[in-house]
């Protein structure tokens, strides 16, 4: 009986078991599939062949003998669809206890097939003219039936379940099944044509040069495993509900501490080989300057941790002179994570702002630590949601005047809203929106509403002579802030003496240049600027004078202190004298009691901020606190 089909599968799948075994692997679930889809179609083609000899010798071997045979032939090939089954659902159910349960009840419907192919008859069909000899009957047809039966339920799931499941993945497997199906059908309706056998190693074949091929995860250029091998291992640890430990080793250019800078990449191979001696951990390359070491014991890591670093405390290169000092993040516990995403996430935020990391130390991701960097992340988005749905408000703080004896000007402050229109503090979205960049256009948002609100209202006839609008550190920064913000004043016929930008003295010190080319241009344009916050931070009263100011504004700080401490007096009445000589006008913020109010008035204070007369009101709320308090427009 001719089998050189078979034997041709099974030569094929020997060549792919050298090259799969003659490459490292990272044990992951779906390579684990792999090999136990790769095996069952090696049984198959195995028991394809004997069944074969048997049939073709039944004169020789007892009866019993090519029975048990060929139905063990037939229960494989109900085995193979079995294992496809089993193969995509890895990736589908990503969660052990999830994945034993589809398996279990899926392996009840194959144990029961299996137990049918063996009890039902099987008869054996000769060709007389081509001598060639196979297996049919009832055993035969349950067979095809089920394995047609568990290729259905393959090709839903990966239909149903296509979001959880990569392309490639699906379009691996329906090919595989695809050859397969055809194959099957063929021989069904021809049994001469044995191509079962071979087509299944065919399948293997796309499988491997798709999917499994673990030089897929391996670093080219360090032979390390990759960040595909990272993401795919620590998902399916996750999955498992499997605690690890890991450390990012992240060496940048600011790392090496030598006298020749044109040997890093030289450095770093060493470094890499000689973490890849290390035992007891899997190492990564994710990144071309970030190694991560993955352990399965929080013990071993501290020891393992430790042995490293006192390798890199010694020199590196040919002659030991290279000194490297990376920034080292520790993640103890896996757990402070939900997933590998957000693992990453918090490695990567600490371990890339480096003005947080002391030289040479092992900064740890602990849970309070991820928890900060949640309700960051989550107020990210938070940001991103009220600016794409308009949920970004400005409301407005009244100034009063003690010259005018009326309100004259007020500060714009942001606002933004959750979904359900719950105000969410400015102190929990402010620093993070700064941070991420987000200010440039949060910032924007609000002026053009303020600019909006004064062409709206032309709230200048009720005695208001400009709206102070807040700059950001990052907006001081930015070079085109001048022509953008003078575009959004012509767009709504503002004029630009009804403006006045306040700055604090933290951004002149990040960008100097930047800041003061935009208030020159803004300036020449008819804006005025006021130095917010004055006694916080590093201020200064020589800092007043470099800067093209008209207002100073004394933060809540300074003003309470000026009535708890005697020696705050001093400096206040000496920082009034000072600015004042300067001819510039004078803000108090944060006063709330009559006591200050006319301590502030009497003092000589130009203008007075705060909850005494009003806090933050809303657009339309201050429009007629406005007009009630000045008396004017109606």
């Amino acid at each position: 009986m001719p089998i050189q089909m078979q034997c041709c599968g099974l030569v094929l799948m020997a060549i792919l078991l050298y090259f799969y075994k003659s490459q490292k692997t990272i044990k992951l679930n779906t390579g684990r599939a792999f090999l136990n889809a790769f095996c069952m179609t090696f049984v198959c083609i195995m028991f394809d062949i004997f069944s074969c000899i048997v049939i073709s010798r039944r004169d020789v071997f007892p009866a019993i003998i090519v029975e048990i045979v060929s139905k063990t032939y037939l229960a494989t090939l109900v085995g193979v669809a079995f294992f496809a089954l089993m193969y995509i659902c890895t990736e589908i159910y990503t969660v052990k206890t999830e994945y034993d349960r589809i398996m279990l009840r899926y392996g009840f419907f194959v144990a029961g097939a299996v137990v049918l192919i063996y009890a039902l008859p099987i008869q054996f069909y000769s060709d007389g003219t081509t001598g060639v000899l196979y297996s049919t009957g009832p055993s035969a047809y349950a067979t095809y039936g089920f394995a047609l039966a568990t290729v259905v339920i393959v090709t839903v799931r990966l239909v149903k379940d296509k979001a959880k499941i990569s392309r490639n993945r699906r379009t691996a497997v329906m090919t595989w099944l695809g050859v397969w199906i055809l194959a099957a059908l063929i021989q069904f309706f021809n049994p001469k044509l044995l191509l079962v056998g071979f087509a299944s190693s065919v399948g293997m074949l796309v499988l491997y040069l798709r999917l499994e091929n673990p030089g897929f995860n391996i670093d080219r250029q360090t032979g390390l495993f990759n960040h595909e091998a990272f993401v795919q291992y620590t998902g399916e640890l996750y999955g498992m509900n499997e605690k690890f430990s890991a450390l990012a080793i992240i060496i940048t250019p600011g790392s090496f501490r030598a006298l020749r800078s044109d040997v890093e990449g030289e450095i770093i191979a060493e470094a890499v080989r000689y973490l890849a001696t290390m035992t007891d951990m899997t190492v990564f390359r994710n990144s071309s300057n970030e190694i991560l070491l993955l352990y399965h014991d929080k013990d071993t890591a501290e020891n393992s941790i430790k042995i490293i670093r006192k390798r890199f405390q010694k020199g590196w290169g040919k002659s030991g002179g290279i000194l490297v000092s990376p920034n080292w993040v520790y993640v103890p516990d896996s757990t402070v994570a939900d997933n590998t995403e957000e693992l990453l996430y918090l490695m990567r935020y600490v371990g890339h702002d480096s003005s947080e990391l002391p030289e040479n130390r092992l900064y740890e991701v602990t849970s309070e630590l991820a928890a900060q960097l949640r309700l960051e992340k989550d107020t990210e988005q938070l940001i991103v949601d009220a600016i794409t749905n308009d949920r970004v408000e400005v409301w407005f703080q009244p100034i009063f005047s003690t010259e005018d004896h009326r309100f004259t000007s007020a500060e714009a402050l942001v606002r933004i809203r959750r979904e359900n229109g719950e105000l969410v503090p400015p102190g929990l979205f402010i620093e993070i929106a700064e941070h991420n960049g987000m200010i440039l256009q949060l910032g924007e948002i609000v002026f053009r509403k303020v600019c909006r609100f004064i062409s709206d209202t032309q709230i200048q006839r009720y005695g208001v002579k400009y709206i102070e609008v807040n700059l950001s550190v990052v907006q001081c920064a930015y070079n085109e802030l001048a022509k953008d913000y003078i575009r959004i004043m012509e767009e709504n016929g503002v004029a630009s003496e009804l403006i006045n930008l306040e700055i604090t003295e933290s951004a002149s010190m990040n960008a100097r240049k930047t800041l003061l080319d935009n208030m020159k241009r803004l300036m020449d344009y008819g804006v005025t600027f006021s130095l917010d916050d004055f006694g916080t931070g590093q201020s200064n009263l020589n800092y007043i004078i470099d800067m093209p100011v008209e207002i100073v504004k004394f933060d809540k700080g300074m003003t309470n202190a000026y009535f708890e401490n005697g020696k705050a007096k001093y400096i206040m009445d000496a920082a009034m004298n000072m600015i004042r000589g300067l001819d510039l006008k004078i803000v108090s913020e944060g006063v709330e009691t009559a006591e200050q109010f006319y301590t502030m008035e009497n003092l000589g204070i130009n203008y007075i901020q705060g909850y005494y007369f009003s806090k933050p009101l809303p657009a339309d709320e201050f429009l007629e606190f406005i007009k009630k308090s000045n008396k004017t427009g109606y």
